[in-house]
């Protein structure tokens, strides 16, 4: 089991490799864990550990909109077009519309739409919030690749641009997840907050 970094919720489980749902379905995991067809794939030792490149820290600036919650943040210099760390959670295909932490991972013809919830367990990119109201524009985004040698499918964090030691990671949600919180609000079934936190 991974050692828990700094300011860990003890609530939440870490994780250092995704977990996989019974709700997939045996070809979705298969296409997920290993895929012969061409597409984007990394070396292992370029995505290994995050080491102290990021940290979680407490948000204490009052006009953020995630103030008193926690986000991430550069231990160190950051370059552009770097990668940070995967998004770590739960991989599924049933229904979580109560879920801020539940990422698109893919999409089969059939259908059936994989994410990765890092809800109730995850890593520390659970914590990297939206730039909106603390940036004019995202210094990461959110990328799906495979690892070379097993094929298997991630969702992983790039700098798009140099990050500096101290400066908070964030990134697009993306106007899907502001659509589903408005909805959720309507609909009575979300809480008072639309933070990802």
């Amino acid at each position: 089991m991974s050692r828990e970094p700094p300011h860990w919720p003890k609530s939440i489980r870490y994780l250092s490799s995704c977990q996989y749902h019974a709700s997939l379905s045996h070809s979705a995991r298969s296409f997920l864990q290993s895929d012969p067809l061409p597409q984007i794939r990394l070396e292992p030792q370029k995505i290994r550990g995050s080491g102290s490149k990021i940290v979680i820290r407490r948000i204490t600036d009052d006009h953020h909109p995630a103030y008193g919650q926690f986000g991430l943040f550069a231990g160190q210099k950051i370059a552009a077009n770097t990668f940070i760390l995967d998004y770590i959670g739960e991989i599924h295909s049933d229904e979580r519309p109560e879920s801020d932490y539940d990422l698109s991972l893919h999409r089969f013809q059939t259908g059936e739409s994989v994410g990765v919830d890092a809800s109730h367990m995850g890593n520390e990119a659970r914590f990297i919030n939206d730039y909106r109201g603390v940036a004019d524009k995202p210094n990461a985004i959110f990328f799906d690749y495979r690892i070379a040698n097993s094929g298997e499918l991630r969702m992983g964090v790039w700098s798009q641009k140099d990050i500096k030691k101290g400066q908070e990671i964030l990134v697009s949600y993306g106007k899907s997840f502001w659509k589903s919180r408005i909805a959720n609000v309507n609909e009575g079934l979300s809480s008072t907050s639309v933070q990802k936190q």
